[in-house]
């Protein structure tokens, strides 16, 4: 989910972790630090498939590699600036795309493990290296003598010769440039390594407090009266964690997803439902040592700050200009007109739920910590399906090779396990992927559980892109990241069918990386655009040809009666309603964030409600993110969270294509990975859809598939 201003940030945040920043510390300059000796990374990795050697990566390690990896880029750029030779595509475009070989390489490690899991040491090592980072890519954009070097060729690169590709990544380096400040003066560029640089640090508290606060609560219940309701695999899971914190005998539940949840939709109690919803919600805004809302608030400000400084109207203006949606008006019409069909619908949901309420003499107004629990109730009166009868078809491992039968079944791509490559974790698995024909197409890492070092949700990554920028073909090393229950209670870890999809939807990610082909390192991806590879994937997930491949009950074996695979189909529609209006609500504040004009402090909570009451959100339901633990906006998707909606828009109909042909229909399976997956931004966005599709996207097939349709 992350990305970055710039192609240079996008290398250097790679996939995993915002690093942002400002004022340069030469590398040069300061004394040496402690692990430089042995340090894994002075050296090209010696490990199978050349994958991170985890095992010997010590944190001690990172500074010395970070610091070498900087100067070598500062070397590698004074060579280029210095080139008596007239700039070319090879000597200045490609040259720059090679400059940052070690350092991209530290820092995709580096990032992995401070998301996946990390510790105070990882901690410490972010808050001094964001900075530097981001200091160390100002003084790139900003080089005046580089960006001439690139002024020139992009001028004369009519003449050059160039395919596509070079075509592509050249004119959007310049912009990038120019984006990044190269066209400012003096003052200017004084004032915007400033404004960084105090992001950058922003940034990595915010997320920081996130996570602190998300590891800080535990809702310890003591009498086994008060769990009434909760399936088994959910009370075993919170015996498990109890027992591992010291308290056996008793239940322990968090605010991360997998325990959260299932509490929500089954616990009868209904001020534990709150308790813990409450604590959720009020991550970040508890105005203690995590407190979010200055940090955000000064975000803001400093965004905007930003883009007026850069030309810019507002921080969504200058975000939105390269991306698909071009302009905030664009996303806001689309966004409102799914906004007043999908609020419509859950107005619908959010009576049936109170009537239930009243049917069982409740004596009480519906309030966002029973949505779960009344909503799992109507499902099961609706359509006789509930979570707890499809949770056992649902065995992690074979919901897993369920996505691999699927790849394979599109792209002849097969899985093998690689038990003795060294892991980032030791829950990790690897898997080597390979082609049909049995030529190497990759490494895929698959890290499925939560831990106090993980931040929450869920992430696909790479430790390695694929590229030819040295003139050789090199493999991309790719993790998907997730949060799911772990194993208890003697059964194997089972999934709801959210979370099925989850898998799928990140296993599109990375058969986005894995299946790229392309020779430049340099990349300009956008989240109104990325999405479509993941999302698409979603589609074969909930299929009923592929979940009668991998929906196996854990006990017997036997596959999921044909009958619980038509009540999923039958239930597809099934609260909808809440499901758009609590994810529109979050991209519409994103956008109302982003598109401030005037560098304001913010009284965070009182701007949030007042934005929600004007846009008539119902007291019923919550956002699904509010602003003081919305990491998306802190990161790559900020003014882009819209872009799920949107890819959703592009997903819906392309997926169209297999229905009007057939679910592995080889030719249109290959045209979408040879003229999307492939080029894996390289490309225009629309021109990528279009190649595929053979037109511009309808947005009728996602209007249908969440229920909006009049």
């Amino acid at each position: 989910m992350i990305s970055s201003s710039s192609p240079l940030g996008a290398r250097l945040l790679a996939g995993i972790v915002v690093l942002a920043g400002a004022a340069l510390i030469a590398a040069s300059s300061r004394p040496p630090v402690s692990g430089a000796s042995g340090n894994p990374f002075f050296a090209d990795f010696d490990t199978p498939f050349q994958v991170p050697p985890f095992d010997r990566i010590k944190p001690e390690h990172f500074l010395p590699a970070f610091e070498k990896g900087m100067a070598e880029q500062q070397a590698a750029v004074a060579a280029i600036v210095a080139d008596p030779a007239p700039p070319d595509y090879e000597n200045t475009i490609a040259a720059l795309d090679r400059s940052d070989k070690r350092l991209t390489a530290v820092n995709r490690v580096f990032g992995g493990l401070a998301s996946a899991d990390t510790n105070d040491e990882l901690k410490a090592i972010q808050k001094e290296i964001s900075p530097r980072l981001a200091a160390h890519r100002d003084e790139i954009n900003l080089n005046k003598k580089l960006f001439e070097r690139i002024k020139a060729v992009y001028e004369k690169r009519a003449s050059l010769g160039l395919d596509a590709e070079r075509t592509f990544v050249l004119e959007n380096l310049y912009k990038s440039y120019i984006r990044n400040g190269a066209g400012l003066d003096e003052a200017g560029r004084a004032a915007l390594r400033e404004i960084n640089q105090k992001l950058s640090r922003l940034s990595v508290q915010y997320n920081q407090n996130v996570l602190n606060e998300t590891n800080a609560f535990r809702l310890v219940v003591d009498k086994e009266a008060d769990l009434a309701g909760l399936p088994e695999s959910s009370l075993a899971a919170a015996a498990e964690a109890a027992k591992a914190a010291g308290l056996e005998g008793r239940w322990l539940f968090t605010t991360q997803k997998p325990s959260m949840i299932p509490f929500l939709t089954f616990a009868q109690n209904r001020a534990l439902r709150e308790k813990i919803y409450t604590a959720y919600i009020k991550r970040g805004d508890n105005d203690n040592e995590y407190d979010n809302k200055k940090i955000l608030s000064d975000i803001i400000k400093l965004r905007v700050e930003r883009a007026r400084l850069l030309g810019y109207k507002t921080y969504a203006d200058y975000v939105l200009e390269t991306r698909m949606a071009k302009n905030p008006q664009n996303v806001y019409d689309l966004l409102n007109r799914l906004w007043a069909a999908a609020l419509k619908v859950a107005k619908k949901e959010a009576g049936l739920l109170q009537g239930i309420i009243d049917r069982e003499n409740g004596g009480f107004k519906l309030a966002p910590w029973d949505w779960w629990y009344y909503a799992e109730k109507l499902r099961k009166e609706r359509y006789d399906l509930d979570d707890a009868e499809l949770r056992p078809y649902f065995v992690l491992d074979n919901v897993r090779d369920g996505a691999f039968w699927t790849a394979s079944q599109l792209y002849g791509l097969t899985f093998t396990p690689l038990p003795d490559i060294p892991r980032p974790h030791p829950d990790a698995q690897a898997f080597e992927v390979k082609e049909a024909d049995g030529s190497p197409c990759g490494v895929l890492y698959l890290d499925f559980h939560p831990r106090a070092g993980k931040n929450g949700g869920a992430w696909c990554g790479t430790y390695r892109s694929q590229n030819r920028i040295f003139g050789k073909d090199v493999d991309p090393v790719v993790t998907m990241v997730m949060n799911f229950s772990v194993p208890s209670g003697g059964r194997p870890a089972l999934l709801t069918l959210e979370e099925v999809e989850t898998l799928f939807h990140e296993f599109g990610h990375a058969l986005n990386n894995l299946l790229s082909d392309i020779t430049t390192g340099t990349t300009f991806r956008s989240p109104d655009f990325s999405e479509l590879p993941s999302q698409i994937m979603e589609h074969w997930a909930a299929h009923p040809t592929v979940v009668k491949h991998y929906a196996k009950h854990f006990q017997t074996g036997e596959a999921i009666p044909d009958a619980l695979v038509a009540k999923i189909s039958n239930s597809r529609l099934f609260n909808q309603g809440f499901d758009n209006v609590e994810y529109l609500a979050a991209s519409l504040l994103d956008m109302k964030i982003h598109t401030l004009t005037e560098p304001v402090d913010l009284d965070i909570n009182a701007f949030e409600k007042a934005y929600f009451d004007s846009i008539g959100l119902i007291p019923e339901i919550t956002s699904r993110y509010r602003s003081t633990y919305f990491t998306h906006i802190i990161g790559g998707y900020a003014a882009g969270y819209y872009g799920y909606i949107w890819s959703g828009v592009l997903d819906a109909d392309a997926f169209e294509a297999f229905k009007e042909t057939s679910l592995f229909d080889k030719a249109t399976a290959e045209s979408f990975r040879r003229n999307v997956l492939a080029r894996n931004g390289t490309a225009d966005f629309m021109k990528m859809f279009v190649d595929f599709r053979g037109r511009e996207p309808r947005i009728e097939p996602l209007l249908k598939n969440r229920g909006l349709t009049d």
